[in-house]
């Protein structure tokens, strides 16, 4: 492939920089194709699950229960290459299994924390204007802008956002759009070439496409509805509050030292606690929170006492701390009195 480099942009170029005129034109798989072996000089690549059983074991061993639906989607991605979109009530683990998936396949957790008038300069790249003013100012009187276009207008001068550094990365990482829903529909647009395509199209530099494809996952607490142009480009997934056992499996891993007795009536309660109309009912994370707290009490049972005491740990608004301890409080309560 001939091409002729901008003298400034030839000085330096992590990115195998080629010139497709007008614009540059990165493309990572110039240099080596993702089916390619990798060379002695980069680090091997952790092993693929073979199957959807072979992830669920890896998951677990990176701290993270997943059930079976969580594990086939999760292993689809990682062979389909498709992003994944999970949706489900806050505090369902959705985040969490981002950072376990980059635990188990050895990645870099890439995140995007999405938030409302989130725009393209904070997630995917801006210019450095400072840096390149100086460079302005280093040039003589005499040279014209014509000049100094290009050379300003180079990767060293360009401010990568999570969204770039995921399709920059020359190792595969895990790029995770956390609460989608929080931005609006032009948002979504933007990112449809990214999901579709896996690139970047940069107006002044050209398209920036990557090497590897990242395992992405894009979360939602299902506050708005999003776009089927975005939908239909991902994998779906539900996840929702644990069933008694699963919950209690999970306490279990993040607190074994907690008694079995005490874990189990922790579950129950705090699944009784789910089911009144609360503004925010307790998560899974608020549950381990709740087993840890008790460990550091040294707590033998849950009485009545115990839970009036603790659950500002599981309860986070002033209206539901009196609509739990009315409802499961008292019941606590009454079964302290018959057991004396």
């Amino acid at each position: 492939m001939s091409a002729s480099v901008h003298p400034a942009t030839a000085r330096e170029a992590p990115w195998n920089t080629f010139v497709a005129a007008p614009y540059l034109y990165f493309d990572f798989r110039a240099v080596m194709s993702p089916n390619e072996p990798a060379t002695a000089n980069e680090p091997a690549t952790a092993a693929e699950p073979a199957t959807a059983a072979d992830l669920a074991t890896g998951l677990r061993q990176a701290g993270y229960l997943p059930g079976e639906s969580t594990a086939l989607v999760s292993f689809l991605a990682t062979k389909l290459g498709k992003p994944v979109l999970v949706e489900g009530p806050a505090g369902v683990g959705k985040t969490e299994l981002a950072k376990a998936l980059a635990r188990y396949l050895s990645r870099t957790l890439v995140r995007l924390q999405c938030y409302e008038g989130l725009d393209e300069a904070k997630a995917l790249y801006e210019w450095n204007y400072r840096k390149q003013l100086l460079r302005i100012q280093t040039e003589s009187q005499e040279t014209g802008w014509g000049d100094v276009q290009e050379d300003i207008f180079g990767e060293e001068f360009l401010l990568p956002r999570p969204l770039m550094t995921a399709i920059a990365s020359p190792e595969p990482v895990v790029l995770l759009i956390d609460e989608i829903d929080k931005t609006d529909q032009e948002f979504e647009a933007m990112l449809l070439e990214l999901l579709s395509d896996f690139q970047i199209s940069i107006p002044e530099l050209g398209r920036i496409e990557a090497r590897t494809r990242p395992v992405v996952l894009l979360t939602s607490n299902n506050t708005r509805e999003l776009t089927e142009a975005l939908k239909r480009r991902c994998l779906y997934l539900w996840l929702d509050y644990p069933d008694l056992e699963h919950e209690l499996e999970i306490v279990r891993l993040h607190a074994p030292e907690l008694d079995e007795a005490v874990a189990r009536k922790l579950t129950q309660i705090v699944h009784q606690v789910r089911q009144l109309d609360l503004k925010k009912p307790p998560s899974i994370a608020e549950s381990i929170d709740w087993a840890r707290t008790l460990l550091l009490l040294g707590a033998n049972d849950i009485d009545h006492d115990t839970f009036i005491e603790t659950m500002s740990v599981i309860v986070k608004h002033r209206t539901d701390l009196d609509t739990v301890a009315a409802r499961v409080g008292v019941a606590l309560q009454q079964q302290d009195a018959s057991a004396a």
